[in-house]
C-alpha cells in the first residue's frame, strides 16, 4: 500500500476554513476520484497546519488516479480555484506499508 503523508501550512487564520471546504468539498471529491482519504488532521503545535494522508494499492494506480483527477473538472473548477488561495505551503511524503501494516486496535486498515 502507497500512503502519501501530506503537511499544508495554511495562510494565517485560515485553517478553520480550509478543514471546512476539504470535509465538504475536497474528501468527497478524492475519494469520488478513487483515493482512500484519512483526515485532516489538526496540528497541535501550529495553529496554521494541517495534516491528512490519501492511500493507493501502488504507486502505478498512484498516478493514474492523480493524473485523472488533477486534469479533471472536478479539480481544475470546483476545487483549485477554492483552496490553493488558503494555501501557504504544502509538501508530501510518499511511503509504502510494510507487510505487517497494521490499523487502530490492530486491525489491518487494507
Amino acid at each position: 500500500m502507497i500512503i502519501e503523508i501530506r503537511h499544508y501550512t495554511l495562510k494565517p487564520d485560515r485553517r478553520e476554513e480550509f478543514i471546512e471546504f476539504f470535509e465538504k468539498e475536497n474528501r468527497v471529491a478524492l475519494r469520488e476520484a478513487g483515493m482512500l482519504v484519512f483526515g485532516p488532521l489538526r496540528d497541535l503545535e501550529n495553529p496554521d497546519k494541517v495534516h491528512w494522508m490519501r492511500a493507493f494499492t501502488s504507486l502505478e494506480e498512484r498516478e493514474r488516479i492523480k493524473d485523472s483527477f488533477y486534469n479533471g473538472p472536478v479539480w481544475n473548477e470546483r476545487i483549485e480555484p477554492l483552496v490553493m488561495p488558503m494555501i501557504a505551503h504544502f509538501e508530501a511524503d510518499v511511503t509504502e506499508t510494510t507487510s505487517g501494516f497494521e490499523g487502530f486496535g490492530g486491525r489491518t486498515f487494507f
